[in-house]
């Protein structure tokens, strides 16, 4: 799945928060836009997945294709693109309900059936296999049954990445995942990461120049709403093209 960014312009009333940006990304990379507060990354990313629909004074202008479809087009189902395009907050939001049914909510909002004992076998099935593919599993296995509210707060975190997965999204989207979280559950969660790149486009967010470093193929650097720059990651840490980019890098500012 190729996500692709053209010249796209986010408008709150009067004010661009995003102002003219461009990029794309891929399956089987990580993309992650550095910046400081305010400068639009999570701006550009509700529009992504049509979250900023929900703010009456917001207008958006451009194009966002997955795929060469444009997901602000008039024949767009949002509540459809919002399986396709999967969303993991920065403070994990689980479901006051069941590990089990935390990861079946989603299928069965969508659809899927559960009156029989084959469709229940593929729902068990299914919530196995989003647990396995989030690192859970061996975790929760024997606690499917109890509230979700009771894991650590990293599991909590796997556990919203485990439901996202559930309803076989084509593209994950981050907004700083890993602030909220302690040292050890961060490491768990940037493992995981390696692993689900091979299989979706995935766009983070975050403030954490090392956590950008250690996990993404390429980085977006913004500022005041306007992508500076955009290259492998590698590139902008070390050979960055704008100075604005090197000096916050550097961290004269931020």
């Amino acid at each position: 799945m190729t996500l692709a960014v053209e010249d796209v312009v986010v408008r709150f009333g009067a004010v661009d928060a995003v102002a003219g940006v461009s990029l794309t990304a891929g399956t089987g990379e990580i993309v992650t836009l550095l910046g400081p507060s305010g400068c639009g990354k999570s701006t550009l990313l509700r529009a992504i997945n049509r979250m900023n629909d929900l703010i009456p004074t917001c207008t958006t202008r451009g194009r966002l294709l997955l795929d060469d479809e444009d997901v602000h087009g008039p024949q767009v189902d949002v509540t459809a693109l919002r399986r396709r395009v999967g969303m993991v907050f920065q403070k994990p939001n689980p479901f006051p309900m069941s590990v089990y049914d935390n990861i079946a909510y989603g299928p069965r909002v969508h659809g899927m059936k559960t009156s029989g004992a084959a469709e229940r076998r593929r729902l068990d099935e299914l919530v196995e296999r989003s647990l396995v593919n989030a690192a859970l599993w061996d975790e929760v296995k024997d606690r499917l049954r109890k509230p979700a509210l009771g894991l650590s707060g990293g599991q909590q975190q796997r556990l919203c990445i485990a439901r996202v997965l559930a309803v076989e999204p084509d593209v994950i989207l981050m907004d700083e995942p890993t602030s909220a979280l302690d040292p050890i559950s961060t490491s768990k969660i940037e493992t995981l990461l390696e692993e689900l790149k091979r299989r979706y486009t995935i766009v983070i967010v975050t403030h954490n120049m090392q956590q950008a470093g250690r996990v993404s193929d390429a980085t977006g650097f913004f500022l005041h709403g306007e992508l500076v720059e955009y290259a492998p990651t590698k590139e902008i840490f070390f050979n960055p093209k704008d100075e604005r980019t090197e000096n916050y890098i550097s961290g004269r500012f931020g």
